[in-house]
C-alpha cells in the first residue's frame, strides 16, 4: 500500500509535467503531436512579426512562426514558421508575404503557392516580401502630388521672376496711365449711360404714339385683309392676263414703226424729199415765206379795195 500511493504521486506529477509541457508549447503554437515541417523565410524588416503569429494561405491559418532571429553575416531577418496542416501543399519558389491581419496591425505571413511546381521538403526558404503598408501607400500617393507641387513652385517662381523683370518703372508707368485711362473710359461710359437713359425717358411718349400707330396699321390691316386679298388677286390676275396677251408683237410692232419712223427723220435730215427739203434747204423757206407775205398783201388789198378786183371782174362778164 505504501508503494502504490509513491506511485500514484509520481504519475501525477509525470502527468501534470506533461500537461504543463503540453499546455505551454500549446499557447506558444506548437502541437507536439501534430505532424509538421519546417520552412524559413529571410526578409530586410518584418514589421513588428513575432513568434506565434499565423501563417495563411487565401486566409486559412496552416502554420504559426515558431522565431524571428537575426542573421549577424548578412543583417537579414530569417523566419522560422511550421506548416501544421497536412493538406497544405507548399510548392518551391512560392512567396511568404509579412502583412497586416486586421485594423490593429496584428501581422502575419501570407504564402503565395506556385501552381504546376514541385512541393517544397522540410527545412526548404522562400522568397520574403512585405506588404505596402498604409504609409507607403500614402506616400505613393503622395509623392506624384509633391512633385507636381514643386513643379508649380518653380513655375511661379519663375513667373514671378519674369514679372519682376517686366514691371520696372516705366512699366509701372505704362499701367498706371492704361487704369486712368481706364477710368475716364469708365466715367464717359457712365456718362453716356444717363444721356441714354434721359434721352429714353424724354422720348418715352413719342416712342409709345408710334407702338399706338404702328398697332392701329397692324389692325387695319388685319381689318382689310379680304380687301387686300382681292387686289393682290387682282394685280395676279392683271399680270397673268399681260402675260398671256400678244404683248410681245405690239411690242414688235412698235419697234418696227420706231424703226421706220428713225429712217424718215433720217431722209428729212439729209434733204431727201419734199419735207427734207422744205426743212433742210432755205431758199425754199425764203421764198415760201416771201410768198406768204405777198398772198397776206393781197388779202389785205382786196379787203381794203373790194370793187377794184369785182368790178374788173364784172366788166370781163
Amino acid at each position: 500500500m505504501k508503494y502504490s500511493k509513491e506511485i500514484r504521486t509520481g504519475v501525477v506529477v509525470i502527468v501534470a509535467v506533461l500537461l504543463f509541457i503540453y499546455g505551454f508549447n500549446f499557447l506558444k503554437g506548437k502541437d507536439i503531436f501534430a505532424t509538421s515541417f519546417d520552412l524559413y523565410a529571410v526578409y530586410d524588416h518584418v514589421d513588428g512579426l513575432t513568434a506565434n503569429n499565423t501563417v495563411q494561405i487565401n486566409g486559412f491559418k496552416v502554420g504559426t512562426v515558431r522565431d524571428v532571429q537575426m542573421d549577424p553575416v548578412t543583417n537579414k531577418i530569417v523566419v522560422h514558421f511550421i506548416i501544421t496542416d497536412e493538406d497544405a501543399i507548399i510548392t518551391k519558389n512560392s512567396s511568404a508575404e509579412i502583412f497586416s491581419d486586421g485594423l490593429l496591425g496584428y501581422k502575419a505571413i501570407r504564402l503565395y503557392i506556385l501552381p504546376n511546381r514541385p512541393p517544397t521538403i522540410d527545412g526548404d526558404t522562400l522568397f520574403g516580401t512585405n506588404e505596402t503598408g498604409l504609409k507607403d501607400q500614402v506616400s505613393e500617393m503622395v509623392l506624384p502630388l509633391k512633385r507636381k507641387l514643386e513643379s508649380l513652385v518653380s513655375s511661379v517662381d519663375s513667373v514671378v521672376t519674369v514679372f519682376n523683370t517686366l514691371l520696372g518703372d516705366s512699366a509701372q508707368t505704362d499701367i498706371a496711365e492704361s487704369f486712368s485711362t481706364i477710368r475716364t473710359a469708365l466715367g464717359n461710359l457712365q456718362r453716356t449711360t444717363y444721356r441714354l437713359d434721359t434721352l429714353i425717358a424724354s422720348e418715352s411718349a413719342k416712342f409709345s404714339d408710334i407702338m399706338t400707330k404702328i398697332q392701329l396699321i397692324t389692325t387695319n390691316l388685319a381689318a382689310n385683309n379680304d380687301a387686300l386679298t382681292r387686289a393682290m388677286n387682282n394685280i395676279a390676275n392683271i399680270t397673268d392676263t399681260l402675260a398671256q396677251s400678244n404683248l410681245k408683237t405690239t411690242i414688235d410692232n412698235t419697234n418696227k414703226t420706231m424703226i421706220e419712223v428713225a429712217a424718215v427723220m433720217a431722209k428729212i435730215n439729209s434733204g431727201q424729199g419734199s419735207l427734207g427739203l422744205l426743212v433742210n434747204d432755205p431758199k425754199l423757206y425764203q421764198d415760201l415765206t416771201r410768198t406768204n407775205l405777198d398772198l397776206d398783201t393781197l388779202i389785205r388789198d382786196i379787203k381794203a379795195h373790194p370793187k377794184r378786183y369785182f368790178s374788173v371782174f364784172g366788166r370781163k362778164n
